[in-house]
């Protein structure tokens, strides 16, 4: 045998943070084609730099509406993806797979257990409650940055802002200065941030200095290839207009490719300006795209591969390639536009992208021999306190004199050793609170892991595992997995599953 054949027999599995992770079984084999969202998923950017721009270009716009704010920054901690904004009352919070809130912050400021509990005790998240913004994409940091930034000018009494006209804003207020309510705030920053984007400011700077922007992945082009060669069909389906995709598109992926050939050799059909989640549930229609200028022209009938166009929807794609719904992946960050309408509406497979999981596998993999250590502690508290609790009845059957007591045993014998027992619950939780505290902080001192919170699933995580078939940290993934991979989903766990084999451990 030769040595690279020999290597290859001897191929292990790709690290944690370059794996394709499954919550529904699928079989690689059986897609047929696969769609790809463009903006951090076939093209991913610098977050901080890219989220800093659209905040100063977001500042600049409420300054000139007389917003106080001159002196704000763009701070990144503040906010993460996955988080929830209670806009009504100014929150930013973290929930987990049940809709509890966990974690809380009024403005930057997190709140005390006692607050949080006042607010939140009787309250579950409902995403379909408008009060609720869920933070699903990475675009949303510098609009929660700028919330909670004046929801703090607010409460401080500071924030004084003449001549709104906005709708939903009311400028007459008893007061004269256009103080505002939290939902009014939310609404002017998040129609300002939209302008932002609609009038092409921040883009047109990333087009001209892209370098400052795009985090190049080189493996990339060589993903697509071998799915391409499999026989799979590509499409992209962005909401990007044609001359941002093309110039993000060519500087990501032309300097990898082939001489005399461009990005557009990769994909089957380009579809721009789609117009997501609206894509996946109307019937739009399409124009194709003449020229790199491009120049429009109406579609009647299928679309044609080799071509780029404008809007068209879902099932258009679907009789173009003559390919059923359930034999497409569509691969996005956006866990509603990209993998939510997709797969409730139209039954496509789905892969979410989310480029945030390398760091989270980092953190845990450096996390473990402390998370042995609090594993181990959290077992020997366990224990202490179901000795304690038996001690604790038999006392009380003793005082009322009913039930089995074990012989020999006295009130003041277990009163003494139940005191010992406090006091090694206590010496046992001042060992545990520094190592619960480093766990809680992973990642984010603020807000801790994106997919947990706790021991228990984050909202985010629940999410994921709802509506994503599979999910992984970026595209070229797929090159570690080949076009060939049957991706199956773990077993299921329940509480009582704690043995390697199901069961509970001894």
């Amino acid at each position: 045998m030769s040595d690279a054949l020999s290597a290859l027999e001897r191929a292990e599995l790709p690290p944690p943070a370059r794996r394709v992770f499954c919550n529904r079984t699928l079989n690689f084999r059986g897609i047929e084609a696969i769609g790809f969202d463009m903006d951090y998923t076939l093209v991913h950017y610098h977050v901080h730099v890219w989220e800093q721009r659209a905040y100063e270009h977001l500042k600049r716009r409420l300054v000139a509406r007389g917003f106080p704010i001159e002196h704000l920054e763009f701070d990144p901690d503040i906010a993460a993806l996955g988080l929830i904004l209670d806009v009504p009352r100014g929150n930013l919070v973290k929930a987990n797979r049940f809709g509890y809130v966990k974690r809380a912050a009024h403005g930057t400021r997190i709140m005390s257990f006692e607050d949080q509990r006042a607010a939140y005790e009787r309250t579950v998240v409902d995403l379909a409650d408008a009060r609720w913004v869920f933070l699903n994409t990475l675009f949303s940091l510098s609009e929660a940055c700028m919330f909670a930034q004046l929801v703090d000018l607010l409460d401080d009494g500071k924030l004084h802002v003449q001549r709104l006209s906005s709708p939903g804003v009311d400028p007459a207020d008893p007061a004269g200065e256009g103080v505002m309510s939290y939902l009014q705030l939310y609404e002017v920053v998040r129609r300002s941030l939209d302008a932002t984007h609609m009038e092409g400011e921040l883009k047109a700077e990333i087009i001209a200095a892209p370098e400052q922007y795009v985090q190049l992945d080189e493996e990339l082009p060589l993903a697509l290839k071998d799915l391409r060669a499999a026989g799979k069909k590509l499409v992209i389906i962005t909401n990007s207009e044609w001359h941002y995709t093309q110039a993000m598109m060519s500087y990501a992926f032309d300097r990898y490719m082939p001489d005399g050939q461009t990005w557009r050799d990769l994909f089957d059909l380009v579809i721009v300006a789609a117009r997501k989640p609206a894509f996946f549930t109307e019937r739009m229609p399409a124009f194709e795209v003449l020229d790199e200028a491009g120049r429009l022209f109406p579609v009647q009938g299928k679309l044609q591969l080799g071509k780029a166009y404008l809007g068209g929807n879902a099932r258009l794609v679907e009789s173009s390639l003559g390919i059923p719904g359930e034999s497409l992946l569509f691969v996005g960050d956006h866990i509603f536009a990209d993998v939510n309408v997709s797969k409730s509406v139209n039954r496509w497979r789905t892969c979410l992208v989310l480029r945030d999981l390398e760091g989270e596998l980092e953190a845990l993999e450096s996390f473990k021999p402390v998370q042995r250590e609090l594993s181990a502690r959290m077992h020997d508290k366990e224990l202490l306190e179901h000795r304690y609790s038996q001690m604790r009845i038999a006392l009380q059957r003793l005082e009322h004199g009913y039930g089995p007591v074990p012989q020999g045993v006295t009130i003041g014998s277990l009163r003494a050793r139940m005191r010992e027992l406090r006091a090694e619950l206590v010496a046992l939780d001042e060992r545990i609170g520094p190592l619960a505290r480093k766990s809680g902080e992973l990642v984010s001192p603020r807000w801790g892991l994106l997919l947990r919170t706790g021991n228990d699933k984050s909202h985010l995580a629940r999410q994921i595992e709802r509506h994503a078939d599979v999910y992984t940290s970026r595209v070229s993934n797929f090159l570690y997995s080949t076009p060939f991979v049957y991706l199956r989903s773990p077993r299921g766990s329940l509480p009582h599953d704690s043995g390697p084999e199901g069961g509970v451990e001894d």
